[in-house]
C-alpha cells in the first residue's frame, strides 16, 4: 500500500468499557491513550480506530446512519481502509504519532453492550488499535500521514575466501531468499542488506554497533560458528547482547544433530541487542536453510515480544 494521509471524522471517549462512545470536540492523547477514557492504560490497545470507509458498508448492510463513535472506536477516520494497515506502521504528523499493535479484535457478541444496542459490529473484523508514541491535542479536521512499517535487515557473511574473491558468496544471498519469502508470506515489508567480510572480529564488531546505531531489525550472521581458529562470531556476538535466547539454537541442534552428530557442534547464538535480533548460524549453505526453517517459525512472535505486543 502506498503511503497517504488521512482525516480525522471525530473523536470519542466513553467513561466505561463495552459501550459506544460519543463525541467530543478534542482528546488528549498521552503515553496511556486518550487521557480520561475507559480504554487508557499501559497496554498495547490505548486507542481504537475506526475508518467512515468501513461504517460507510455497514450503513449500507443495516438501512441505518451509524453515529460517530457508536462502534466504540476512539478516533474515526476516512481516507483509507484502516484494517489493511499492519502492526508497526505508523500514523504520523507534526504533533502526533501512533503506532498500530493490533487489527480487529475478539467479537464478544451478546455480553458487549455495542453489540446489543447495534446488532452486530465493524471493530472486530475491521477496526484496529494502536498505541501513542508522541502524544498531544487532537480534533476533527487534523490529517495524519500513513508510514507503513519496513523492517531493516542485515545479513553478514564472513569468510575470507569468499571476501577475496575465490568463490561466491551462496550462504548470504540464500538467507536473503529465504527472509524475503518469509516476509511476503506474513505480508510485511522489508529490506535486506548483504555484507560480506573477511574473518576480522573487529570489522565485525564495527558492523553489530553499526546496526545499533542504525536500529536494524534484524541482523544474521553466516559462518564462523565452529572451533577452527578464526571462528570467532558467537564470541563476539554475544558480546553486544544484551539478553540471550538459548532455545533456539539448542532446539535446532538436537534436531539436526540426532540424525548428523556434527550437527550438535555448532556453536549458533541468538539473543537481542537492544531492540534488534541478532542469529549467529553457521556458513553452509544446506545448515542455513536448516536453521532458517527454525528461525521463521518464531520470528514474528519474537519481534511482538522485543516490542511489547502480547498478540495471543
Amino acid at each position: 500500500m502506498k503511503d497517504q494521509k488521512i482525516e480525522v471524522l471525530s473523536v470519542n471517549i466513553s467513561e466505561k468499557k463495552g459501550v459506544v462512545k460519543h463525541a467530543v470536540p478534542e482528546i488528549i492523547l498521552d503515553e496511556k491513550g486518550v487521557r480520561t477514557d475507559a480504554h487508557a492504560g499501559s497496554w498495547h490497545r490505548q486507542v481504537s480506530m475506526l475508518a467512515q470507509e468501513s461504517i460507510g458498508k455497514f450503513e449500507e448492510k443495516a438501512g441505518r446512519k451509524i453515529k460517530f463513535g457508536e462502534f466504540a472506536e476512539n478516533i474515526t477516520t476516512k481516507g483509507m481502509e484502516l484494517f489493511h494497515a499492519k502492526p508497526f506502521d505508523r500514523f504520523v504528523n507534526e504533533s502526533l504519532e501512533l503506532e498500530v499493535t493490533q487489527i480487529g479484535k475478539k467479537c464478544h457478541g451478546d455480553n458487549c453492550a455495542i453489540f446489543r444496542e447495534v446488532g452486530n459490529c465493524v471493530m472486530p473484523k475491521e477496526g484496529i488499535f494502536v498505541r501513542v508514541l508522541r502524544g498531544g491535542e487532537l480534533k476533527a479536521g487534523i490529517e495524519f500521514e500513513y508510514i507503513p512499517k519496513v523492517f531493516k535487515i542485515r545479513v553478514i557473511t564472513l569468510s575470507d575466501r569468499a571476501s577475496s574473491g575465490e568463490y561466491e558468496d551462496r550462504s548470504g544471498p540464500r538467507i536473503t531468499d529465504l527472509v524475503e519469502a518469509y516476509f511476503q508470506k506474513i505480508n510485511w515489508r522489508c529490506e535486506i542488506e548483504n555484507i560480506l567480510i573477511p574473518d576480522d572480529p573487529k570489522k565485525l564488531a564495527a558492523l553489530l554497533d553499526d546496526a545499533c546505531s542504525k536500529k536494524v531489525d534484524i541482523v544474521f550472521t553466516t559462518g564462523g560458528t565452529g572451533i577452527g581458529p578464526k571462528d570467532f562470531t558467537p564470541e563476539v556476538v554475544k558480546s553486544y547482547l544484551d539478553m540471550e535466547i538459548p532455545g533456539i539454537m539448542e532446539l535446532i541442534r538436537m534436531k539436526y544433530g540426532q540424525e548428523k552428530p556434527n550437527a550438535i557442534l555448532s556453536r549458533g547464538v541468538a539473543g537481542v541487542m537492544n531492540e534488534t535480533l541478532v542469529y549467529a548460524i553457521p556458513g553452509s549453505v544446506k545448515a542455513v536453510v536448516e536453521y532458517m526453517n527454525e528461525i521463521t517459525s518464531t520470528l514474528q512472535h519474537l519481534i511482538f515480544m522485543l516490542h511489547a505486543l502480547d498478540v495471543h
